[in-house]
C-alpha cells in the first residue's frame, strides 16, 4: 500500500516561518530542537514532509 506525501523545500519553510534557510538547517541539526528532520529523496534533494511540519506546528500550539 503506497501513500503519497507532499514535501516542502528549505526555501518554502524559510518563507513560512519568516527566517533564513540557514535557520531551518540549524533547527534541523539541533537534536534539542523539536523541528522535524528532513528526508533525503536523492543525492541533491532534501525535503521536509508537510505532515511532519503540520504535526510540529500543532505540538507548538499545544505548548503555547
Amino acid at each position: 500500500m503506497s501513500q503519497s506525501s507532499e514535501y516542502a523545500t528549505v526555501a518554502t519553510l524559510a518563507k513560512r516561518y519568516d527566517v533564513g534557510p540557514a535557520t531551518i538547517w540549524r533547527w534541523s541539526a539541533n537534536p534539542k530542537h523539536p523541528f522535524p528532520q528532513p528526508i533525503k529523496l536523492g543525492p541533491n534533494c532534501t525535503r521536509w514532509r508537510i505532515e511532519d511540519i503540520e504535526a510540529f506546528e500543532a505540538r507548538c500550539k499545544e505548548v503555547a
